[in-house]
Formats: C-alpha cells, sequence, structure tokens
C-alpha cells in the first residue's frame, strides 16, 4: 500500500514537480521579480484588496507587517495559544512582548480571553483563522477598534475561507498569508502581506525593497523539495518507514532539504534565510497552484465531508463542520480523542498511515518549541493544552484520494476495537 502523510509535500501534483525541475535549470528565473509581481497583482485579485506584497515566508510577511505599524519596542501583542512558533518569533524579534489568549471550541483564539488579557501596553491582536476555520474575527475586530489596537490576520491557513462571503483575511488593518509547504497553495516557502491601508502599504513596500533575495543556494533546496519527496523519499516509505526516515533525515543532513521549522526558530530566534524577497521561481511555483486553488479547496471539502459522514469512533470528536455564515476551508480536519493519540498515531505508521503533522503535544508548536523562550507560561492556556494533547489531525489535500480517506476511516473507527 502507498504511505498516506498530512504534511509531507501534500499539494504537489505531477505539473507542480516538473515545474520545479524546470526551474531548477533555469537559474536566470530565480531572483525574476517580474514573476513576483504577477504573483502580487493575482493575491490582489483573489482578495479583491489594493495592495500585496510577497516575500519569501510567512514569517517575512509578518515581520514586514510589524516593522510597518512601528509599535514601540516592550508593547504587547495578543495572540492564541495553540500556534506556530513561526508567528511568535517575528515578534521577539522585533523587541514586543506576545501575550497568550486561550481558544474556543474551534481552536480560534476566544474574544473573552481576549477582554481579559488587553491592558495599557497592548497594541494589536493577531487573529488565526486555524486550520480554515474562520476565528471570532468580527468580535475580535470590535475588541481592537474599541481599545484603538491594530488587528493582524494570520491567514497561513486559510487562503479561500470567508464569513457570510467575505474573505478571511480582509477584515483587519493587515494580514499576512503563507505558502509554505502544507498549506492552502505551496511554494515550498512563500508568503505575502495584504491591506486596503495606503499607509501600512507604503511601509512594507519600502521594507520589501531594502531586503535582499535569500541565496542561490537557498532557493535550490526549496526546488528539490518535491523532487527528492515525490521521487525518492515518498517511495522509500511505502517500502519501510524506517528507510524513508532515514532518507529524509539523510537530505536533511546533507542540508538537500531545508526543515519547515529551523532549529533556532524552536529557541526563539530568526534564521539567516528571513527576512527576504520572494525568488522569481517560487513566485512561479505559487502561481502554478493558484490556477489550481478552488479545486483544491473543493477537494478538501469533498474529503472533509467524507470524514463528517464516515468517523463513527465514539472516542473521536469531531471539531469543524460547514455553516451558511462561515465557509471553511479545511487545510487539516481535526479530531480530538479522549485516548492514547501516541499510541493511534503509532498503530496508523504500521499501517502506512502517518498522522503526525507536528501540530499537537505543545500549546505553541513544534514540541521540542522552547515555551520559556516564546514568553508563554505553562498553565495559562488551558483549553489550547489540552487540545494539543488530544488533537489528531486527518489528511484533506489533493493527493488524498476517497480511497485513502476510506483506510484512514477503517483504521480510526477500528481502533481499541
Amino acid at each position: 500500500m502507498k504511505p498516506i502523510f498530512t504534511s509531507l509535500s501534500p499539494n504537489t501534483e505531477k505539473d507542480d514537480i516538473f515545474l520545479a525541475l524546470k526551474l531548477i535549470f533555469s537559474p536566470w528565473k530565480w531572483k525574476d521579480r517580474k514573476a513576483s509581481q504577477k504573483l502580487e497583482q493575482k493575491i490582489k485579485d483573489y482578495f479583491n484588496i489594493k495592495h500585496a506584497f510577497v516575500f519569501n515566508s510567512g514569517r517575512s510577511s509578518l515581520m514586514a507587517v510589524l516593522k510597518a505599524l512601528e509599535i514601540e519596542p516592550g508593547k504587547e501583542i495578543l495572540l492564541q495559544a495553540f500556534t506556530c512558533n513561526a508567528a511568535v518569533n517575528p515578534l521577539l524579534d522585533a523587541k514586543l512582548k506576545p501575550v497568550f489568549a486561550d481558544i474556543d471550541d474551534t481552536l480560534n483564539i476566544d474574544p473573552l480571553s481576549v477582554k481579559s488579557k488587553i491592558n495599557q501596553n497592548t497594541k494589536a491582536i493577531m487573529v488565526q483563522h486555524t486550520f480554515g476555520f474562520p476565528a471570532q474575527v468580527e468580535k475580535i475586530l470590535e475588541i481592537a477598534k474599541k481599545n484603538n489596537l491594530f488587528l493582524i490576520e494570520d491567514n497561513a491557513h486559510a487562503f479561500g475561507a470567508s464569513i457570510n462571503g467575505r474573505l478571511c483575511g480582509t477584515f483587519g488593518d493587515v494580514t499576512f498569508l503563507s505558502f509554505g509547504r502544507d498549506k492552502i497553495i505551496s511554494s515550498i516557502f512563500g508568503g505575502a502581506v495584504i491591506t486596503n491601508n495606503n499607509e501600512i502599504a507604503e511601509k512594507v513596500e519600502d521594507f520589501q525593497q531594502k531586503i535582499n533575495y535569500p541565496s542561490a543556494f537557498w532557493i535550490f533546496q526549496q526546488l528539490l523539495h518535491p523532487l527528492l519527496t515525490n521521487w525518492l523519499i515518498i517511495p522509500f516509505y511505502s517500502l519501510n518507514q524506517y528507510l524513508g526516515r532515514i532518507f529524509l533525515g539523510g537530505f536533511h543532513k546533507l542540508l538537500f532539504l531545508s526543515k519547515s521549522v529551523y532549529k533556532k526558530e524552536k529557541n526563539g530566534e530568526i534564521p539567516f534565510c528571513f527576512p527576504k524577497k520572494m525568488p522569481g521561481v517560487l513566485a512561479l511555483l505559487a502561481l502554478n497552484q493558484m490556477k489550481k486553488i478552488e479545486k483544491f479547496n473543493e477537494h478538501r471539502q469533498e474529503i472533509a465531508d467524507f470524514y463528517i459522514k464516515n468517523l463513527k469512533n465514539p472516542n473521536l470528536k469531531h471539531v469543524f463542520s460547514q455553516s451558511k455564515e462561515r465557509n471553511v476551508i479545511f487545510m487539516r480536519y481535526p479530531i480530538l480523542s479522549n485516548l492514547n493519540t501516541d499510541d493511534i498515531l503509532k498503530k496508523g505508521r504500521l499501517k502506512k498511515i502517518f498522522l503526525n503533522d507536528g501540530w499537537r503535544k505543545s500549546p505553541i508548536v513544534p514540541v521540542d518549541t522552547k515555551l520559556e523562550k516564546m514568553n508563554y507560561i505553562q498553565g495559562s492556556c488551558l483549553k489550547a493544552e489540552k487540545a494539543s494533547n488530544t488533537i489528531i489531525n486527518l489528511p484533506t489535500h489533493i493527493n488524498i484520494t476517497k480511497n485513502k480517506a476510506k483506510r484512514i476511516i477503517d483504521f480510526l473507527n477500528n481502533y481499541g476495537n
């Protein structure tokens, strides 16, 4: 049986892989600004927004946002627990203090928790639409206006999600996007800032113009990712999971591949490759995926519907569902379990079902992130901590067929019997 992954280069189809191969042998396109400008226009058209600026990652994009907002060092930014350290480190780098609010039942920031955390040092609220489920951003917006705070939207998970027909990412003063390898659209690394605020846009553009492109070697690493993952690593996982791990780890050690989260980031530091401009070749990969975004999101909905209808194990709890008001983009399909999730994942691996996507076991992921470096106080966000210890994320990406989804459901429904 072919292995099933939640997050190992999930979005790549044959056209994406061969485009990456072609671009490896087109070094004159690696730093082509025209491709980046074309991507910026596509993003503006998609969101029907005035300004868009692309960068080499969501981190770089958030760094540009914080620079543009010119918040005084030492001031506080509210964001949710159960997030990635990539959303925290740019705050630390800007000498700002992250303050964590707890989550609601949709794994998003809880407005009541936000209200309880605001003080005279609070300058902004950052709203994450977790796994593509729109947060209560309307309520957060009211709180932000009442307290004269900036509202930053973290739309890394929710490209295409909407509330009453209005796209997530268009509610805040400014929004950052991510095109990481496991996001709604992927260019391996990549990100963008969008805004309707002319003053913020001018400062983001100035920031973008002053930074450099990443090194040619870093660009080469990213172009190699879909090739090595699909042509070598996944086939070796098909033979044996340990063989697959050896090759994946080996390519990381040999620096043929970069990790999605760098070691420095787990200690509250920004790696050398951020912030940078978006390389033209990564913009071309993102443009190719933009052509397919409706297909991708319809597919995610179909797979989510399949999970909703067929997951029957009483020890596994559904988290998300569609509603007339909120259009969910299922970057993942999260479930919560009162069973031992480590054992579930271990048993799954024996059936070549790899469900550990790293979003678990810590209120700030990955699990080996140093929480004290993030300014997180253990026990301060109990719902987020509980969710991180009970969650399993099911894959919804374009390479999950109905047959693969059925394999996952059959395994989960039979677990414990």
